[in-house]
């Protein structure tokens, strides 16, 4: 009996040992960006502001400057990049939309980013669940648009996107790091 409870108890250590070991927080959180903002709260705790209806959701993951020269050094130029750190960024529109006059199907798109230093070309791709922009592949791109950077006075430590209201059928997708902003009317 003696055998059986120590060999029982050696059994539980080792597999309790194994259980609990996880690898540790990613430096670069993700983060999710809806519009309406802040869709998922609001339509639980403040319905009237939101509506039940989410036009768009963006994972992506925010990343930090560090006291580091972002675009043209860290983010090179003409070369594709996939906004943030990680996996690349995922667009989700719940209905057809309008950029820059093309239309856009309902669906999930990866998002990149072509920067130089006068404009920058926004991509949406077909190939989901892809990290960085190793395996970009030009030719599932379903869209590319060209937005003008500008710079801003006060710098964004983070990487950040936010969609904010333009009109009653127009957001603006703003994306933010460092000293430079751009943005992205979408029509629905």
């Amino acid at each position: 009996m003696k055998k059986n409870v120590l060999l029982f108890a050696l059994l539980m250590g080792l597999m309790s040992a194994h259980a609990q070991k996880f690898r540790g927080l990613d430096k670069s959180p993700m983060d999710m960006a809806y519009y309406p903002d802040d869709f998922a709260h609001d339509r639980k705790f403040a319905p009237e502001k939101v509506g039940d209806k989410a036009y768009i959701r963006l994972t992506y993951t925010r990343t930090a400057k560090k006291d580091r020269e972002i675009f043209g050094k860290l983010v090179p130029y003409n070369k594709v990049w996939r906004i943030g750190a990680n996996e690349a960024p995922e667009i989700k529109f719940y209905q057809d939309v309008i950029i820059q006059g093309q239309k856009v199907k309902a669906g999930s798109y990866t998002l990149f980013l072509l920067p130089n230093e006068n404009e920058w070309t926004i991509i949406l791709n077909t190939d989901l669940d892809v990290w960085g922009a190793y395996s970009y592949n030009e030719a599932k791109d379903i869209l590319k648009v060209k937005v003008t950077p500008k710079m801003v006075e006060e710098v964004i430590e983070n990487l950040s996107i936010q969609f904010v209201k333009k009109s009653d059928n127009e957001a603006l997708m703003q994306l933010g790091w460092d000293k430079t902003v751009v943005e992205l009317p979408i029509s629905f």
